[in-house]
């Protein structure tokens, strides 16, 4: 994202200075290496003081995407009434890691996550959209998505005990893609079970089986469209309380 300020100063460094300290709320450490400045207006001494007037820049500054991130999510943030600290970081895979830190975060999470899910999948949008290629962003608070996680985890395990106790197939709540790939990932190789998914977006299930069931089939002796191995996809917000405000942001 291209960000462009206008400043004035008694001289043009004046009025470039200016400029930049404008631009260190986006990147503390930028300096004049960092944009490209275009002269307006010359300053103008006049005679006597008569006439002078300051000179003016545009300062144009190229936003990098984990900068670009943390503005738009602060700002997405403030539009839902939310007080919240957004910081980032990029780690080794390319990937934008956002932590929002505040009060009242549960707001944030929302039921299950779906709102932090809202917050993740518009934020990428937005960060994405003039990038040639893709960005991974990750949005997350309190360090809820680790502890879903774990609870997940947990639960596959749990379930798995009772489908080999039991001899019977147990069909869990709707979960997004992500965490139905916690499930499947889980219980991956466990000797005696396997795991599927079936249903439609939202109400997608996975399904922990005994190894060698089979799940429902249609009368062609194929498997319903919905029950298919879950792909790698990107699920849209779930959450209502985001309010339409990308077209803001173009």
């Amino acid at each position: 994202m291209i960000k462009t300020v206008e400043a004035t100063g008694k001289t043009t460094d004046d009025a470039v200075a200016a400029a930049l300290r404008s631009l260190m709320e986006i990147n503390p450490d930028i300096t004049e290496a960092d944009v490209e400045v275009e002269l307006l207006e010359r300053a103008r001494a006049g005679f006597l003081g008569i006439g002078s007037s300051n000179a003016k820049v545009r300062v144009t500054y190229e936003m990098k995407p984990l900068e670009n991130a943390k503005i738009f999510l602060s700002g997405l943030l403030e539009k839902i009434g939310v007080t919240g600290f957004v910081d980032g970081t990029v780690n080794e895979e390319g990937t934008i890691a956002l932590n929002i830190t505040g009060e009242n975060m549960g707001v944030v999470i929302g039921r299950r996550g779906d709102t932090l899910d809202a917050l993740q999948y518009i934020t990428s949008i937005v960060v994405n959209r003039n990038e040639k290629e893709h960005v991974r962003v990750t949005v997350d608070t309190e360090n809820y998505r680790k502890k879903r996680e774990e609870s997940l985890e947990a639960l596959a395990h749990k379930v798995a005990g009772r489908v080999l106790k039991y001899k019977k197939n147990v069909t869990l709540e709707p979960m997004n893609a992500n965490e139905r790939r916690v499930i499947h990932s889980t219980l991956q190789g466990m000797r005696g079970i396997t795991t599927y998914s079936m249903g439609n977006e939202p109400n997608r299930r996975v399904v922990v089986a005994l190894a060698g069931s089979r799940g429902p089939r249609n009368r062609g002796g194929q498997r319903p469209a919905g029950e298919r191995t879950d792909r790698a996809v990107v699920e849209p917000p779930k959450a209502a309380a985001i309010p339409l405000v990308e077209e803001e942001w173009k």
